[in-house]
């Protein structure tokens, strides 16, 4: 049998005495009532047989006190296994409280991005209502489109019209000057006319100048005509 250390005596000295109730010392008292049973004398059995009663007795508590010591260590084995098995549960619950918790944070902040949208939608669709619907405004364009047409053919058609009177004026006046021109070419051919007939009587001059104050009548209603064909 190899030597006993002084841990395994404490252990078993602790696991004798079990809940400190004096077991320590019912085996020091077995001990003694057992060494004094073997030196006592073979003629008084009686005694004897009540020392070996007594030590029995002892025994039994001794054994008692084990067993229930035992079965007090086996209830804490018991008893950390189930509290390993709890304290793992309890970490299992964390872990997964934690990943709730982040998956929370992340519904709380698609939430808010969801919030925020819906406001900025909301002051997008305020201004919106501000302004005439599409049809409405397409229908405006048209409109303006049509009177920005309508002014343009106005406006072709008064250019059109004053290149015409451009040019009509431009024709009356070189007709204006070709009547001048003819009126002083007449003029001189009278003068002419009149320096060669200077012999003849009075009464013929009377006479060609009322033929010639008639013509100068007459030129100006030719000059009228000319105007009116132009416009």
């Amino acid at each position: 049998m190899g030597a006993v250390t002084d841990d395994e005596v404490i252990q078993r000295r602790l696991l004798i005495n079990g809940d400190g109730a004096g077991d320590d010392r019912r085996i020091n008292c077995l001990l003694k009532s057992f060494i004094t049973w073997c030196h006592s004398p073979h003629g008084a059995a009686e005694e004897g047989f009540t020392q070996y009663q007594k030590m029995l007795a002892t025994l039994a508590q001794c054994e008692f006190s084990m067993g229930k010591t035992l079965m007090v260590y086996n209830m804490n084995l018991r008893e950390m296994e189930n509290y390993e098995k709890i304290y793992k549960n309890v970490e299992e619950n964390i872990t997964s409280a934690h990943e709730k918790i982040s998956e929370c944070k992340k519904e709380i902040q698609g939430a808010k991005r969801i919030v925020k949208n819906r406001q900025e939608y909301d002051g997008l669709a305020k201004v919106i209502r501000q302004h005439p619907d599409r049809h409405e405004t397409l229908k405006q364009l048209a409109a303006l489109d049509k009177e920005l047409q309508h002014l343009s053919n106005i406006n072709d058609n008064v250019d059109a019209k004053l290149e015409l009177r451009k040019k009509q004026f431009h024709m009356l006046l070189i007709t204006i000057q070709e009547l001048q021109q003819t009126l002083e070419n007449d003029e001189k051919l009278d003068n002419d006319e009149g320096l060669q007939e200077a012999p003849m009587d009075t009464s013929g001059e009377c006479h060609e100048k009322s033929d010639s104050n008639e013509n100068n009548k007459e030129d100006p209603m030719e000059n009228g005509e000319c105007v009116a064909e132009l416009h």
